[in-house]
């Protein structure tokens, strides 16, 4: 199936005519719940039938499902429609990105098994009524940095520029206050690795659904809080994060506790294209979760919208019916559990401004519609060499619900390594909501934790 760019050079004139500040007419915002989904995305299927119709999302919460525990998986039953790999890619090009053809051409072990089609993002009805006020009121501050007008819900549903879409990605809608557990594994090219195990905190104060909006901090998207469990050299090393939303406004605020030296320093280098924590250079600190930080440094400009086969209700290579040592495998992940579908994807490049430094000179981004979860990303480096290429399986937590990042897995193409993150197969807490207020996320309470 080869399917072009559903907005091509008409969309992209009538973009550029649009200012990337102004939020949308009351008739647009209209279209929200009824044409669009609530949050933005079109809400019929495709024409050839082979995307379905938005129809509310899977919300619903199987019986005998305890909060908390992995979450079984509602298409257990569906099969694979064909298996994408390195004979017939250039028959599926079209709806592939380039990074993925690359991973294709250099590992012949590596496919897409493509299902059908579940459009099962859903939110909650807090989140709805407040992307629906967002759309008419919502202004990118000046320069872009951060957005203003609102502190819950997608700010741009029916986005105008790069910047705006980008904005909906990390404001996204990531649960409320709670606790969770994973590992993440630095792979090296022949399938070696040792594990970092984390326990996460996470208080969100955007959009929280069990904050009012008078009870929101201003500014503020998250408090963050992560230990690491193992390996025991860095066993009891703690990282809190204040996150925020203009960061350039207010620089997002880091502190470590180091246990040999039982003190909380500084930790100013969590940022841009800093080393990820025990990543062993295989990510920056803003490809977690695909982007996440500032975005003073990039010019972002909106492509377009296209039909792309991404990896989506990944519940069985995220599931604990699998082991770690099953997922990791020499140069990716193993392909057979991984679930791929056909969805339409918002297209995102950045362009690193000129007088900045990054180590990657471009980026495309290739968010969801249906949640704005990035859920592909191809990175340059400053030869403009595609460098590395991340996919997220993302798959949903019904209670809640939402989008959920799950296995996030960043290639190296240059070396033939990777880094998997988010490796909750062998943990038992997946999201665990838990009670915690401004005062738990701060260097005095960081001391406490350390020294207990």
């Amino acid at each position: 199936m080869r399917t072009p760019f559903l907005l091509t050079a008409l969309l992209a004139a009538s973009l550029s005519s649009m200012t990337a500040q102004a939020a949308v007419s009351a008739a647009e915002a209209e279209k929200l719940g009824t044409t669009l989904t609530p949050i933005g995305a079109e809400k019929a299927g495709n024409a050839a039938g082979t995307i379905p119709a938005w129809d509310g999302g899977n919300a619903a919460v199987p019986a005998g499902f305890v909060t908390g525990s992995h979450y079984p998986d509602p298409f257990a039953d569906d099969k694979p429609q064909f298996t994408i790999d390195a004979s017939n890619a250039d028959k599926y090009k079209d709806n592939l990105s380039p990074g993925q053809l690359a991973l294709l051409k250099r590992y012949p072990t590596w496919k897409l098994k493509v299902y059908p089609t579940r459009r099962s993002a859903a939110y909650p009805v807090g989140i709805y009524a407040e992307t629906k006020a967002n759309a008419t009121k919502v202004k990118l501050v000046k320069g872009g940095n951060g957005i203003e007008g609102t502190n819950g819900g997608v700010p741009f549903p029916i986005p105008a520029s790069g910047l705006e879409a980008i904005w909906n990605h990390l404001t996204v809608y990531k649960g409320d206050t709670y606790a969770t557990s994973w590992a993440q594994a630095p792979v090296t090219a022949g399938g070696d690795y040792n594990l970092v195990k984390f326990d996460y905190e996470y208080d969100f104060s955007y959009g929280n659904q069990k904050k009012s909006p008078a009870e929101r901090e201003d500014n503020l998207l998250f408090y963050f809080l992560q230990t690491v469990k193992e390996p025991p050299r860095l066993a009891g090393s703690i990282l809190l994060v204040d996150d925020f939303i203009d960061q350039v406004k207010t620089p997002r605020k880091a502190w470590t506790y180091n246990p040999g030296q039982r003190r909380v320093r500084l930790a100013p280098t969590v940022v841009y294209d800093n080393p990820g924590t025990a990543a062993d250079g295989l990510r920056t600190n803003d490809d977690f979760f695909m982007y996440n930080g500032a975005t003073d440094r990039y010019d972002w400009k909106l492509v377009g919208k296209k039909e792309m086969y991404i990896p989506y209700n990944g519940y069985k290579i995220n599931g604990n019916t699998l082991k770690i040592k099953d997922v990791l495998k020499a140069g990716h992940v193993n392909p057979e559990p991984a679930r791929y579908e056909l969805h339409r994807v918002w297209v995102v490049e950045a362009m690193l401004k000129p007088g900045t430094s990054h180590v990657y000179k471009r980026r495309t981004f290739y968010l969801d519609e249906d949640s704005w979860v990035i859920h592909v990303v191809d990175a340059y480096d400053n030869r403009d060499q595609l460098w590395r290429v991340a996919e997220q399986h993302s798959y949903g937590y019904y209670d809640v619900p939402f989008l959920a990042p799950g296995l996030e897995v960043h290639h190296d193409l240059q070396s033939g390594r990777y880094i998997a993150l988010s490796l909750r197969n062998e943990e038992a807490k997946v999201y665990q909501p838990i009670k915690r207020t401004p005062a738990d996320f701060t260097p005095d309470a960081l001391r406490t934790k350390g020294t207990r």
